[in-house]
């Protein structure tokens, strides 16, 4: 049997966020395989109500555990190693990073009662990690955390260059810088696949530096006239340095709010990456100082209601709180699926006579993610036989592989359960692999197809009702059936109060039931279910969900 060359993505090939891929190497379906990221995704009340974390659906891997090398993470953002806690003991393979995304991982397989011995710290490029048939090296590429990498994964059946998430940025302020010539000396040899992002593909601009905005940062805090508040990913350590420079060249002073601002601050320290960082100040010291002195650097960009950005649209946070003719910056780009919960938090700002500035002209953001002339770039240096895109909805993938042919580039839409065969010299579809996504519900992972969260939006959207009844020693009805109701309306169309109304049709159902219905539980909760309904949607136009209990005594 032939040995093959795969490659199979789990999360972040369709979508963008929980990246999970496997590469293998070996006879089909005996494969060694090694593991590139292991991220999350994050729920919303409308698709997910409850859910406290998404992660990718790794059962196929789990059940080849056996042949996993090593599990590999790109950089340190939660969509690449947020999911590293939750699955180590699953998977049981040793984790390489790199040492600001190990410090990262560490604290999150900690929460999880991970050994030590599970987390390997690497060095970039050429350094070489020996994974069976692979041969791996982390090679720097700037993005918006620092020290992310892309891979150089060498197999007997040729090179794989995966670039991670990546922009072609010279002066990043914080992290690795591109680095054109080192590029240009993993590919010189040749490579047979590209897997790469995709997440910027239509966005025609060259991308900019981040060292290009921290002026107009610095301009508009020296005119605000109150306190000044920022919020950024608190993973994107160089907009932090960015906009705490910005405040100190300001005459500000810098508090961080929000456990992941302070935690990515001392990580970044801890690791030695984040020098030139003015010193910050605490809540209880910032609330002592004139506001026109003071710039807050905190957590919520996306909306999050528990952060500290949603916090202080709500009233207060750690005793600050805003005032009008503030000023509210939020140096980010709203991840789609996220802008609901960003202009709630921007009207309640509004409300207050805080001032909102956005995004929206880019003069304060810059992406971390290559746009099409810099995947461009990246193309013609790289050369590889196969471009495989990555990182995107379909509809990235789609037009990335568009942007390759017509460089004269061989590529595929591979999206999450395609196994991709890149061993000839096309790349063609070995199998379909079912995958889905996994809940964390509270402290337990459930499915996404076990219906429990359908069930849950099931009763948000039209709540429940408890029906219960009874039965005696002999088989009679003990009283009349009661009901409780959650989330319905009190009264009805007929101003009568709906718990008395579908009682009485219940009743009137008992009292004309004969013994063998009675007798017969499944049947009785299927009329009572049937029954309470019908006359709740009479009564109020809607068809709650109802849950049936029959007692029966002796």
């Amino acid at each position: 049997m032939t040995d093959r060359l795969i490659y199979l993505p789990l999360g972040g090939a369709g979508e963008i966020g929980m990246n999970a891929y496997v590469y293998g190497y070996g006879a089909p379906g005996k494969e060694r395989l090694i593991v590139v990221d292991l991220g999350v995704t994050f729920p919303d009340m409308d698709s997910t109500p409850g859910v406290d974390l998404i992660l990718p659906d790794i059962s196929w891997l789990i059940a080849r555990r056996a042949q996993i090398e090593g599990i590999f993470i790109t950089h340190a953002h939660e969509d690449h190693v947020g999911a590293v806690g939750h699955y180590w003991e699953q998977l049981g393979a040793p984790i390489y990073a790199r040492p600001f995304t190990a410090n990262i991982a560490r604290r999150k397989l900690d929460e999880h009662q991970a050994p030590e011995s599970i987390l390997k710290v690497v060095g970039p490029y050429p350094e070489v990690i020996n994974c069976g048939p692979f041969k791996v090296s982390y090679v720097p590429i700037s993005h918006s955390i620092p020290e992310s990498a892309g891979l150089v994964i060498d197999s007997p059946d040729g090179r794989v260059l995966h670039s991670g998430d990546f922009k072609i940025d010279e002066t990043p302020v914080v992290g690795d810088p591109w680095d054109r010539e080192l590029w240009e000396e993993v590919s010189k040899d040749g490579v047979k696949a590209l897997v790469c992002d995709s997440t910027n593909v239509f966005s025609r601009d060259p991308g900019r530096s981040e060292a290009t905005i921290g002026d107009a940062i610095t301009e508009m805090m020296k005119d605000a006239a109150g306190m000044v508040v920022a919020t950024t990913f608190a993973s994107n350590i160089a907009r932090l340095k960015t906009l705490a420079i910005a405040a100190r060249n300001a005459d500000r002073s810098v508090v961080l709010l929000g456990r992941a601002m302070r935690r990515m601050v001392e990580a970044a320290t801890e690791v030695g990456i984040l020098e030139g960082f003015p010193p910050v100040v605490s809540p209880e010291d910032a609330l002592q100082m004139p506001r026109e002195n003071v710039m807050l650097l905190v957590t919520g960009s996306q909306g999050e209601r528990r952060a500290a950005s949603a916090q202080l649209a709500q009233g207060s946070y750690l005793g600050i709180k805003l005032k009008e003719g503030d000023t509210f910056l939020f140096s980010s780009k709203t991840i789609p699926g996220n802008e609901r919960g960003v202009i709630r938090i921007m009207n309640q700002l509004s409300e207050m006579g805080v001032d909102v500035i956005d995004d929206a002209g880019g003069k304060y953001h810059v992406s971390g993610h290559a746009n099409r002339p810099d995947l461009q770039t990246l193309h013609e240096i790289v050369k590889p036989q196969i471009l495989v895109p990555m990182h995107g909805e379909h509809r990235h993938l789609r037009e990335h592989v568009k942007l390759g042919a017509a460089g004269g580039l061989t590529g595929i839409v591979a999206v999450n359960g395609m196994m991709i065969d890149l061993s000839g010299n096309q790349p063609t579809v070995a199998e379909y692999i079912d995958t889905g996504r996994t809940y964390l519900d509270g402290s337990v992972h459930i499915g996404a197809m076990d219906g429990i969260v359908r069930d849950r939006i099931r009763m948000a959207l039209n709540g429940h009702m408890i029906v219960t009844l009874i039965i005696d020693e002999e088989g009679d009805p003990l009283g009349e059936p009661w009901v409780e109701v959650s989330g319905l309306a009190e009264t009805g169309r007929n101003n009568a109060g709906l718990v008395e109304v579908v009682e009485e049709d219940l009743s009137q159902f008992i009292g004309r039931a004969n013994a063998k219905t009675l007798q017969d539980d499944v049947k009785l909760e299927k009329e009572l279910r049937m029954i309470a309904r019908k006359s709740a949607q009479g009564e109020i136009g809607k068809k709650p969900e109802v849950t049936v209990i029959v007692s029966r005594l002796g």
